[in-house]
């Protein structure tokens, strides 16, 4: 099996709100929109996918027609973190965990967008010498 193309979708209440969310604090463009889907694709890059659904849709199992209520992490890698952080600060999101250097290799912060899912934004950094012995040679921050 060959897998083609992977990208989280997010079962939400709100799908239109959410698109504005993640349009303007992350630099998502729509490539499809219907009241209940949306697919955003990142502007600078056509790789990166986030779709947004509405949980009450006819596709969705109904065994599972919830919104998100925790239980996924979206982690999105930016070159500048340190002013991700003040930008997001500054207008007024809902950050969970400031803006911190880890020994594993990363600086990153946490917060939540409106359907309490959790982003980790992050810079990955040089490990300290105990955590850079566990990457692979390849996959070493540097």
């Amino acid at each position: 099996m060959k897998i083609t193309s992977y990208y989280p979708v997010i079962c939400t209440a709100d799908v239109a709100g959410s698109q504005a969310f993640y349009q303007r604090h992350f630099d998502f463009a729509p490539a499809f929109v219907a009241d209940w889907y949306v697919h955003l694709t990142a502007r600078d890059d056509a790789n990166v996918h986030l779709a947004l659904l509405d949980f009450r849709h006819s596709t969705i199992p109904a065994g599972f027609r919830q919104p998100m209520q925790g239980g996924l992490l979206l982690n999105f890698e930016l070159a500048d973190v340190d002013a991700a952080y003040a930008r997001a600060v500054a207008e007024g999101l809902d950050i969970r965990l400031a803006l911190r250097d880890e020994p594993f290799g990363q600086r990153h912060f946490i917060l939540a967008d409106p359907n309490g899912v959790l982003i980790d934004v992050i810079k990955p950094i040089p490990p300290s010498a105990e955590f850079a012995a566990q990457y692979a040679p390849e996959a070493l921050p540097v």
